[in-house]
Order: C-alpha cells, then structure tokens, then sequence
C-alpha cells in the first residue's frame, strides 16, 4: 500500500482525548492530527518521537492531517487502524496471505446477524469472514493484542464462532503494524477475557493468521507470517 500523497514529517508534543494529537512540523508549524486509534497505545507513544502524517484535503474534516507513524527505538510503527483493512483486502485480492488465497469473490465490510465483518471472500467451495485488527502493542519480541480492554473485539470472535459453526470460514486476521516483534499472542494481563474468547474461538474452528508489515514513509507492505501463541 502506497501512500497517495507524500506524507508530512513533525515530532509530536502530545496525544489527547484519544483521538487528537498536537504535532510540531518540521516547518514549525504546530497542527492538531486526527488519530484513529482509539487504544491506549502502550508502547508507542512517546513524546518528541518523529512521526508523519498524511494530508487531508476533505473541507469537512476538523482536522487537516491524520496521523500515520510513529518512530519508536528506530523502528515506524503504524497506528492508523484503518491502513490494516485496506492491507488486508488487497493481499485477499491479490493472494498473498498464506491460506487466503483462490477466492474469485472479495468484498469489504459484508454483514452477518448483527456484526459487520472487513472482509468477505468466496470461491466454488467455501464462503470466509475475516476480522481484521491493527497491532502496535510490543512486549518483549511478542506482538500482543488489545492494547486495552476491549468488548467489541470479543463480540467479533463470538460472531465468528457463529460464522463456523453455520458451515464457512472463519478468520481471525491480526496486522502487526511494527518490524521489531517475532511473535503474537493475545494480551492476557490487559484483557483476560478476550484472551480466553480467542482460545474458545480457536477450540470452535476460527483460524488465527498473523501478518507482519513493513512500515515505511513511503509504503506499508505486509512482509510474513508471525507464528502465534495462545
């Protein structure tokens, strides 16, 4: 995934109200950001980090800029959570997710009772819901998720149980947005109970796929798959 417009270099003063951030351009010019990610955002936050953002052209918008990056210990981290659905969908597209491959139909943001999964995939012979979700969360070499409780997340693993046990593919999808991990697992001290709901949906038949890309200035580009501990 390119990025369509050159992206916008500043260090950043502080992140609010979650969904705002104040940055300094490197032209001096202090700008509010809008940030998407609606987390805590442990450990990758830091104040005076280097980060980019992406202009926005749209006169409705509040806020001119929506935050992409963040640079932490060297490496960019991605914390946009909408660049994993579009990464996701592209690599469906295109086949180069192992496992997720062959599908003549795939659509974005398809409905089933009353969640709304980010990607919808079928052949002649198997019909796949697939939840997406971004991960930034690092402890140790281990990519973790969420980053704070969330029940949202839990109700998408219990609708995929559901997705399962109708008769189709169910797939969990986690996008680690972040070069400096080795392997996922669910965060089990932030939120225990999305811990033991990801085993449940796994013990039911959901797959968990983990895909690692490259964050760059340039591109975000899914790179391998992690293995994952559960």
């Amino acid at each position: 995934m390119k990025f369509q417009e050159k992206l916008i270099r500043g260090t950043l003063i502080k992140r609010y109200k979650r969904f705002l951030a104040d940055v300094k351009l490197d032209n001096g010019e202090q700008v509010i950001a809008h940030c998407t990610n609606s987390g805590s955002m442990k450990s990758c936050i830091e104040r005076g980090a280097e980060v980019y953002l992406s202009p926005v052209n749209d006169p409705k918008r509040k806020t001119r800029f929506t935050w992409e990056m963040i640079k932490i210990n060297g490496d960019w981290v991605g914390i946009n959570t909408g660049n994993p659905n579009k990464l996701a969908f592209d690599a469906i597209v295109k086949g180069t997710i192992p496992g997720l491959g062959n599908y003549t139909t795939v659509k974005r943001e398809v409905k089933f009772g009353d969640s709304r999964f980010d990607v919808f995939a079928e052949n002649d012979t198997e019909t796949c819901f697939v939840e997406v979700k971004n991960v930034t969360l690092k402890e140790g070499n281990f990519a973790l998720f969420p980053d704070a409780v969330t029940t949202r997340g839990q109700k998408h693993l219990k609708t995929l149980m559901e997705v399962k046990k109708q008769g189709m593919r169910a797939v969990m999808l986690y996008i680690v947005q972040r070069s400096d991990v080795e392997i996922f697992a669910p965060a089990e001290e932030i939120d225990p109970n999305y811990a033991s709901t990801l085993r449940e949906a796994v013990a039911a038949g959901v797959e968990v796929i983990a895909m690692q890309a490259t964050v760059t200035p340039d591109k975000i580009e899914l790179s391998k798959k992690l293995p994952v501990e559960l």
